[in-house]
């Protein structure tokens, strides 16, 4: 069995986020990129499906600029077999990158698609659903335990009455949670290896995908300072302070 994984770059999840001074958008420039955490979930669980002997092949897939090669030398580091690059000139939405996943799948023909349930950039929660329906095979979302069984994925997910089970036959795409598994550290000698390791770039007009750029960003806005606390003496005057706000 192929395994797909998305693996996209966005801005390390340790920086403080600065807007830019026109609300154009967030600075990027000389900030530290990583991969989504919730991609390196992914990539995970398909490295130990391969080392179980359930998978062959893990390829991980970017969409992005072209000084995005040395992130994604970062998955073929952990272990991934291949990676495809889709270069763009600037960000997609997520339509358009299931549109462009889709063609990878045609190519391809993997037996599962593992995605991150989102991306820490702009927590869209879109594209692997979308994929799935162009796909047109099963999805399951934010899973927290995936386990193959013959042509079928049992995929445990959290709910809020618990825990939830699916069936899905595969193929299938899986949206992955923080709680399905640690990554790897990559080690020096991981790094050297991913020098060697096939990368296939694609640019992103020789797909002939249709772009669906249909939401436009009017205005980014950091979010509001927070007011001093204010120190009380007792709970008698705490709760006369939260009646003065409406709060209680």
């Amino acid at each position: 069995m192929k395994i797909l994984v998305g693996y996209k770059r966005v801005v390390d999840y340790n920086v403080r986020i600065q807007v830019k001074p026109d609300g154009s958008g967030v600075v990027t420039d000389g900030v530290k990129m990583s991969a989504n955490p919730f991609d390196d979930i992914a990539l995970e669980e398909a490295l130990r499906l391969r080392e179980k002997g359930l998978a062959t092949e893990v390829i991980v897939v970017t969409m992005g600029a072209a000084d995005c090669q040395a992130h994604i030398r970062n998955g073929l580091a952990m272990g991934a077999n291949r990676a495809i690059h889709i270069v763009t000139d600037g960000p997609i939405q997520p339509l358009t990158a299931a549109r462009a996943f889709m063609k990878l799948i045609e190519k391809e023909q993997p037996g599962l698609v593992l995605m991150g349930k989102q991306a820490i950039d702009d927590d869209a929660n879109q594209t692997g659903q979308m994929l799935a329906t162009l796909w047109g095979r099963p999805q399951a979302t934010f899973a927290s335990a995936i386990a193959i069984e013959g042509d079928k994925a049992l995929v445990t997910r959290e709910v809020d009455a618990g825990l939830e089970t699916l069936e899905v036959q595969l193929p299938a795409l899986v949206s992955v949670d923080l709680r399905l598994n640690d990554p790897r550290f990559i080690t020096l000698p991981d790094i050297l290896k991913a020098k060697s390791k096939p990368m296939e770039t694609i640019a992103f007009a020789d797909l002939g995908v249709e772009s669906a750029e249909l939401l436009t960003t009017s205005h980014y806005a950091p979010p509001a300072q927070r007011s001093k606390g204010v120190m009380v003496k007792d709970v008698a005057e705490l709760v006369a302070a939260l009646k003065n706000k409406g709060l209680v």
